[in-house]
């Protein structure tokens, strides 16, 4: 195992990274921010887009964990390959509804508008985290613009935010783009966001001592144009090169192997 030649505890760079990985770098700071700014200020609905990897599905994950934390009544759904029906469970589930299976559509209906009035009545706010927007169709997407169209009092308290593929953008409904209050961009990262991302998984898994050299690094965020989830990829899998040749370091010649010879290079 290369655990035991890098002296780690547990592997740094995992194909699935849970809230506890979230790595403060400016740039998902700065959607956190916006996305924070959107529920303090009672707006309506957000955009959130980025392109593949980026990471826009963490943020909401971290976000979702926050705005508990705070007090707020979340309902996170993702709505790939989803109907109508279960998006309104979904919602249902994440704000403390358990309908009984032979509910239908309509009276799940009214239950979630009767939390919301819950919800404001108790001053909470209510949020829902709409991943994957880009993957619905035209019926689930008009669903989430009646929910959106369902709280316009000045006394409202829900905030819809809305994440797709910056690509995909023009897939979403005119309707559901025209009730946007703001659009967040998470974009790729900076070489230095690179080079922090890294070097905090690592002293995380037990690794203190450098690993990487500035060359390796530096190849790393090139080659990755610095998309995170490809920089986590490709990191592990030169960690594996490296302790595979008894390597003291990771260098710029391991990552570019990596890269030509592991078929990284599809992903990235």
């Amino acid at each position: 195992m290369y655990h035991n030649h890098w002296g780690l505890r547990e592997p740094p760079f995992r194909n699935n990274l849970e809230t506890r990985d979230f790595y403060g770098n400016a740039t998902h700071e700065e959607a956190l921010a916006r996305l924070h700014f959107l529920v303090d200020c009672r707006r309506r609905l957000g955009l959130l887009l980025s392109g593949p990897g980026c990471g826009k599905s963490f943020v909401l994950e971290v976000l979702a964990g926050e705005l508990r934390r705070s007090g707020a009544q979340v309902a996170k759904v993702s709505l790939l390959g989803l109907e109508p029906e279960e998006f309104l469970w979904g919602l249902a589930r994440g704000w403390g509804l358990n309908p009984e299976v032979s509910t239908n559509s309509a009276e799940i209906w009214r239950q979630i508008i009767d939390r919301l009035a819950e919800h404001r009545f108790e001053q909470l706010a209510s949020v829902a985290l709409v991943d994957d927007a880009d993957e619905a169709g035209p019926r689930l997407l008009a669903q989430v613009v009646r929910l959106a169209q369902s709280q316009t009092s000045g006394e409202a308290r829900l905030t819809i935010v809305v994440s797709a593929r910056t690509a995909n953008l023009a897939q979403l409904s005119g309707r559901l783009l025209e009730l946007a209050d703001l659009r967040i961009d998470v974009e790729p990262w900076q070489e230095a966001e690179t080079e922090g991302f890294v070097r905090h998984m690592l002293a995380r898994a037990g690794r203190s001592a450098a690993t990487f050299t500035p060359g390796a690094l530096a190849r790393l965020h090139e080659l990755t144009a610095g998309v995170p989830r490809n920089i986590n990829q490709m990191a592990e899998l030169a960690l594996l090169a490296a302790a595979g040749q008894g390597l003291e370091l990771v260098d710029a010649h391991t990552i570019e192997t990596v890269f030509d010879e592991l078929s990284v290079s599809s992903n990235v």
